[in-house]
């Protein structure tokens, strides 16, 4: 009803619907403003011009979304996008977790549509979609090219929707249908008014517009009834007739064959019902082999974790006893270059007292050289003075006083003699004295000193040896300890790549338990194969169990992780990989499935012996 008032937008048509959409949305905010203003209360969930805008947001936002494809068929969400608010806004997440816990909420839809509720109970909604329409990088995940939220129409409508935050509205979006709701446009709430309500020529203008093409489509239904009112002609009632036979006959054979494909159809979901409780037994045992597995493989990781620690625990301790050894023997390092330094002043020191010892020896030597020479010379005076008294004891003193005096000459000189006799003998008494003196002095003082000095050498040589003793002992332990520690190291290392190892098969088991997980996930889908083992079982074979199976029945290995079972479509034994690698077409099915060796040598000689 709109493409008179877009002319240009003829040619493309997802303009026009853009052009349309818009004027929708200004016509559906306009009357909701004016109603809301005049309605002068808070807007509930029942309010008709409401619920009219909802309908025209959700046609708004649904206009160019890509069509996803889904399991059920197409798909065209809106909560995808308006799912992208929360992270342009955090303000929004509030919203995005009401509505993902609303209970009644079960597809995509019903949630879009409680979230615009619950935005414009907000009083966010223009904000919201704001924020949404300059990230044109994201919806273009969402939206085609020409879309109205990418095109300038959307963000028309996100300025429009700026006047929606004078209203009030309270709506219960708990207790609503949201996901069954029909959103259809009612247009004859925009078009019932009277040509006075509007207040613009331009809306005067459009409304006769849409009134004068009404006109015209009822004149064109009139001219297309009268020409369609014409007598019929008994040929033609006679072949409108037949025509009718045929097809009514035809729709009885399309209700019969309906009948049988419908039985056709309750056989063959039977048929898969069945099928697809075999293949969930199946399923549900290798679940549970692949539990049984997993749980053993989870037990030798910690099992192996557990050691890992143990060893890096062990590698910490030899670690820091290792620099406590290291510390240890710098320390009886220094000590040592001390105790040699001590050692060398020592030496340097005995060395010292041993040329003091030779000087005062020298001494001692000179004293008594020169003791013996004081020695002579007081023998010659002592001679010299014993003469001199024999010489005094001879003269006489009569004879002296009949001598005159010419003759007391020799008198004095003998007085003078005795004088000096007497002097000398008085000198060599004091350097007598003084020397014994000297020789008891030095002699006491000397030997003590050195007596001390020796003792105190010895003393300290043999502490010194003491220690260079134990010294040695500490670093022959210290080297036995740092063998020990270098043996330690090497099964550190040992160790080490022994979890290496581990790890490595640690993980090629998780990779066989990852490829054994989408193996699983296969066989879900795969219809055909169940279908080969229904007719395989209807043909009289034993499917055997997998719980009775435990090694292969050819090469005899056992089953494990790596060598998994698989059955034999023509005979159900269990064989491992290696063992039925083979595909051969069997009679139940055309399409190739897997056999064992036995069975394809048997298949392929039948096929030789009978060509047909």
């Amino acid at each position: 009803i709109f493409i008179s008032f877009f002319p240009a937008a003829l040619r493309d048509p997802m303009a026009m619907e853009r052009a349309n959409l818009l004027n929708m949305a200004k016509l559906s905010i306009k009357g909701l403003i004016e109603s809301a203003l005049s309605f002068g209360r808070t807007l509930d969930s029942d309010y008709p011009p409401l619920q009219q805008f909802f309908v025209v947001m959700e046609h708004c936002l649904k206009h160019g979304l890509k069509v996803k494809k889904s399991f059920l068929g197409f798909n065209k969400s809106l909560w995808g996008p308006l799912e992208l608010v929360e992270k342009l806004c955090p303000e929004a997440a509030e919203i995005s977790a009401s509505v993902r816990d609303l209970p009644g909420l079960k597809t995509p839809l019903g949630r879009a549509r409680a979230w615009l509720r619950l935005a414009l109970m907000q009083k966010r909604l223009a904000d919201y979609l704001r924020l949404l329409i300059t990230r044109k990088d994201l919806l273009s995940d969402f939206y085609e090219n020409s879309a109205l939220m990418l095109e300038e129409e959307g963000a028309v409508i996100v300025g429009l929707l700026v006047g929606l935050n004078v209203i009030d509205a309270n709506l219960c979006v708990k207790g609503e249908d949201l996901d069954s709701q029909v959103g259809v446009i009612d247009f004859s709430m925009y078009l019932k008014n009277d040509i006075d309500d509007y207040r613009s020529e331009e809306r005067n203008s459009q409304i006769a517009s849409i009134l004068d093409q009404k006109n015209y489509v009822e004149e064109l239904n009139r001219q297309l009834s009268k020409t369609c009112v014409v007598p019929l002609s008994l040929d033609m009632c006679i072949c409108l007739y037949l025509q009718l036979a045929i097809a009514k006959n035809n729709i009885i054979k399309l209700q019969e064959e309906n009948q049988q494909l419908r039985s056709e159809n309750s056989l063959i979901l039977l048929k898969t019902q069945h099928h697809f409780e075999v293949t969930q037994g199946d399923v549900s045992v290798e679940r549970d082999t692949y539990k049984q597995s997993r749980q053993g493989l989870d037990e030798m990781y910690n099992e192996v974790r557990r050691q890992l620690k143990e060893e890096c625990q062990l590698r910490q301790d030899v670690e820091n006893e290792l620099v406590v050894q290291v510390s240890m023997k710098q320390e009886m390092e220094l000590a040592m270059k001390l105790l040699e330094k001590d050692i060398h002043e020592k030496q340097d020191t005995l060395i010292g007292l041993r040329q003091q010892l030779d000087e005062v020896k020298a001494i001692n030597v000179e004293m008594y050289q020169k003791m013996q020479s004081s020695d002579e010379e007081m023998k010659k005076k002592n001679d010299v003075i014993s003469r001199l008294e024999e010489k005094t004891n001879q003269i006489t003193p009569p004879k002296a006083q009949r001598m005159s005096p010419n003759h007391f000459v020799p008198c004095a000189f003998i007085s003078s003699c005795l004088h000096l006799v007497f002097c000398c003998s008085v000198q060599i008494s004091k350097l007598s004295l003084s020397l014994s003196y000297l020789k008891i002095r030095y002699s006491s003082s000397v030997n003590l000193q050195l007596e001390m000095d020796l003792k105190i050498e010895r003393e300290w040589r043999q502490t010194l040896q003491n220690d260079l003793e134990r010294e040695r002992d500490s670093v022959a332990q210290l080297s036995t300890e740092a063998l020990q520690i270098n043996g330690l190291k090497k099964e550190f290392h040992r160790l080490q790549d022994e979890n290496v190892q581990l790890k490595t098969i640690c993980n090629d088991q998780e990779k066989a338990l990852e490829e054994l997980g989408s193996k699983l996930s296969e066989s879900k889908l795969k219809i055909e194969d169940i279908k080969e083992a229904n007719k395989a079982l209807q043909g009289g074979q034993v499917w055997l169990k997998d719980k009775e199976a435990t090694h292969c029945k050819l090469c005899e290995k056992e089953f494990s992780i790596s060598r998994r079972k698989h059955h034999c479509r023509n005979c159900g034994e269990i064989f491992c990989n290696s063992c039925s690698d083979n595909e051969l077409p069997l009679p139940a099915s055309p399409k190739p499935v897997r056999v064992c060796d036995t069975c394809h040598a048997l298949l392929l000689q039948r096929c030789s012996s009978n060509p047909t």
